[in-house]
């Protein structure tokens, strides 16, 4: 018998999660932990622990954990939601109004809707997690054919381009073929 406590999908739920993000929280966490055990253990040997300085490196640790938590993306058919520790931040990806994906090193994809919601997605999190980004993509498509889509057509197409190199880069890499 399952806890009733544990959430039970809708049926015809489509909500996809970031499936790297828990990962990545658990690195982040790991190296605060690290910082803040290695950081304790020297100062104590050091001389020894005083308070001000274990305060000193507990908030260098929590720094080093804000800094490296990613943010948690999650999209449904229409709804693109990124969450970091402060902000909450949705878009309508069926009413986009802007995609950008600028050249160069940056690395994020911005969204604009219609209700002038706005969305950064890091690269990485639409190139490992297949299906959010052809949930993404299918709403973008759906918002260029309605004809809210005015900017960032050309950057959607380089964008698929992208996603499809990095994918038949993974595939030739696992078969052995690259």
């Amino acid at each position: 018998m399952e806890p009733r406590f544990a959430p039970q999908p809708e049926p015809g739920d489509h909500t996809v999660h970031d499936s790297e993000w828990a990962g990545e929280a658990r690195a982040a966490a790991g190296c605060a932990g690290l910082l803040l055990a290695v950081s304790l253990i020297v100062e104590a040997c050091d001389g020894g622990l005083n308070l001000p300085a274990a305060l000193l490196w507990i908030a260098l640790a929590v720094v080093l954990f804000v800094v490296l938590l990613p943010a948690r993306v999650v999209a449904a058919p229409g709804r693109l939601t990124v969450r970091t520790l402060w902000t909450r931040t949705s878009v309508r990806t069926d009413r986009l109004a802007t995609l950008q994906w600028p050249d160069g090193i940056e690395r994020r994809l911005v969204l604009t809707d219609t209700d002038g919601g706005r969305a950064r997605i890091d690269l990485r999190v639409l190139l490992a997690n297949p299906p959010l980004w052809l949930l993404l993509e299918a709403d973008a498509r759906t918002s260029y054919e309605s004809g809210t889509l005015r900017h960032g057509v050309r950057d959607l197409d380089r964008l698929t381009r992208c996603v499809d190199r990095d994918a038949a880069h993974s595939i030739f890499t696992i078969s052995g073929l690259h």
